[in-house]
């Protein structure tokens, strides 16, 4: 009669565990990291107050609309996409003054790009490793004020420093024109995204347009594990132009 009991005490504990599942997805906190601006910008729509300015070519905005059209998986339709090795991380080979350019955007969230740098010999492993990070377009999606060519500088940088690009989700809030710290990041960089699966960490996809010697960089908002996410990485599309001194 007492192993009968154990037995029935058992089997729920067993079926507990049995059905106890591993997590798909792991916040990353960057709790450590500092954050600011790159500069001044219009507190209503988060626009930086001086920009630059590239002509974005009609056969360019074509070629993106037809490579990442909304909706569309780009997982079925470019799965060479995410067989690259290479991430969106630019490396200071000469000293050299780094722009981005905002191409396109096509999201309902209110997202934020953002950069750190970090020493090209030691890429960052988890969050601890950012120390900073900067917001360049506050808004770079629902309500953004910024227009296909839109362009900043980061700054000039030495030989030996890599940058990492980040898509803060909906940081921008529309309402308060306020920037909040804690949105989930979705980085050029793999390794610093939440999900589980190392075959959906990949938030930021490289492509050639060697028509006009550019490559682009498209960005996926939405957490890959979660049925609502489309997988079109058209949320924002940017480019960056690395000028040596």
């Amino acid at each position: 009669m007492k192993t009968r009991n154990y037995l029935l005490l058992f089997v729920p504990l067993f079926m507990l565990v049995a059905c106890k599942k591993d997590p798909v997805t792991k916040p990353v906190h960057f709790t450590s990291t500092t954050y600011k601006n790159l500069e001044a910008y219009d507190p209503s729509t988060g626009t930086p107050q001086v920009l630059l300015h590239d002509t974005i070519s009609s056969d360019l905005m074509s070629f993106i609309y037809s490579t990442l059209p909304d909706g569309k998986n780009l997982t079925l339709s470019h799965p060479e996409f995410f067989k690259n090795p290479e991430i969106g991380d630019i490396t200071i080979t000469k000293k050299s003054e780094v722009f981005i350019t905002f191409v396109s955007g096509d999201s309902r969230n209110s997202n934020s790009i953002a950069f750190y740098t970090y020493p090209t010999n030691q890429p960052p492993a988890t969050a601890k490793d950012v120390q900073t990070i900067t917001y360049v377009f506050p808004n770079a999606g629902h309500l953004t004020g910024l227009q296909a060519g839109d362009k900043v500088s980061l700054g000039t940088f030495n030989v030996g420093t890599s940058l990492g690009f980040v898509l803060m989700e909906n940081a921008w809030d529309t309402t308060n024109h306020t920037l909040n710290n804690e949105a989930v990041h979705f980085c050029t960089n793999d390794a610093l995204n939440p999900e589980v699966d190392p075959n959906l960490k990949k938030h930021a996809v490289l492509i050639n347009y060697p028509a006009e010697n550019k490559v682009l960089i498209g960005f996926e908002d939405t957490d890959r594990t979660k049925p609502q996410c489309d997988n079109d990485f058209n949320d924002v599309v940017l480019y960056c132009t690395v000028v040596p001194q």
